[in-house]
């Protein structure tokens, strides 16, 4: 049996703005993203904290999961991530402590510790710049603290939150987290899907030095890659200009929002380098192309989970999309 039939896959959703589009437009497409993910047998949909950007409309990620969560029944909800040193703990544990409370045994708590913003945003959220980056590691015990159950010496407790206990997952795109997580006995989530290039080290720095813990007996690594599933290879190609576009206009420090497909793309040498090596794990084609890309993935990786984020300007595509990787993933 080929590994990608017995291997769980995930959804990432960026909730992508359109150009021409709304943020309420964003939020509709996220909820038929979901509901789609639920049915075709995906097993978490996770959203990503962002702020100050025009193209991204999860800025409160821990409300969207909730939305998220009501207008589906059984499939897991979670956050991919929220960025830890933006946070109080006691605040993050109280938010999903309540989602965990409505939703229960349906929450994730996915933990990263990058700004998600540009520096002039993160100087309005977290005041000091070096906030949460030094002691990520304290204030994850922290967390951890508020959602496990409470000490008779604990003065603070989380209300509600503690005895939740909602599953952490340590994210990232380097080596400090896989460290971090092998040493917490954490699972461990890649984030490939926009820098995939330490992939390979961090999954076996992580495997190398995990040390069991009362959520995880053995490693479990996610890896979270971009993936467009179209009817041949050359549609799917032309649907990825749209993520292609979005890259681009990152190098030069132009972040808009998500804009239709386009033929050929006006950009030099370079820029093409840089923007392939963002994608440097996607995987685009028709069914066929996705779904021996996907099986090279996990030969190479041997991930126990995969988490997709597919990025086209129209909902429709990015259904379709989805669809096409469960009938391969399905048989």
């Amino acid at each position: 049996m080929a590994r990608l039939d017995t291997t769980p896959l995930s959804v990432l959703d960026l909730a992508p703005i359109r150009d021409g589009g709304t943020v309420a437009d964003s939020f509709h497409d996220s909820v038929a993203l979901a509901r789609l993910s639920e049915s075709l047998g995906f097993t978490r949909y996770w959203l990503a904290e962002h702020h100050g950007l025009e193209g991204i409309a999860s800025a409160a990620t821990s409300v969207l999961i909730g939305h998220l969560a009501e207008k589906t029944s059984r499939i897991r909800v979670g956050s991919g991530g929220i960025m830890l040193p933006n946070h109080p703990p006691l605040v993050i544990a109280e938010q999903f402590g309540t989602l965990e409370t409505l939703y229960p045994g349906r929450i994730d708590l996915g933990l990263g510790r990058a700004p998600g913003s540009d520096a002039a945003t993160m100087a309005a959220m977290r005041r000091d710049p070096h906030a949460g980056v030094e002691d990520f590691p304290q204030r994850l015990a922290e967390l951890e603290g508020f959602l496990g159950e409470a000490r008779p010496e604990q003065r603070v407790r989380a209300v509600p939150g503690q005895g939740t206990r909602v599953p952490i997952w340590l994210l990232g795109s380097s080596l400090y987290s896989a460290q971090l997580a092998a040493h917490k006995g954490l699972p461990f989530a890649f984030a490939a899907q926009f820098a995939p290039a330490q992939l390979d080290e961090a999954l076996a720095i992580y495997r190398r030095d995990f040390r069991p813990s009362e959520v995880l007996a053995a490693p479990y690594a996610m890896v979270g890659l971009p993936v467009l599933a179209a009817a041949t290879d050359e549609r799917a190609d032309y649907l990825a200009s749209t993520a292609r576009q979005k890259f681009l206009g990152l190098i030069r420090g132009q972040r808009g929002r998500a804009r239709p497909p386009v033929a050929t793309l006006d950009w030099t040498p370079m820029e093409r380098a840089q923007v392939e090596g963002f994608l440097g794990a996607a995987v685009i084609g028709s069914p066929a192309t996705v779904r021996d890309g996907l099986e090279r993935l996990l030969e190479r990786t041997q991930a126990d989970e995969l988490m997709i984020n597919t990025d086209t300007y129209a909902l429709e595509d990015r259904l379709e999309s989805y669809r096409l990787v469960a009938e391969v993933w399905q048989g």
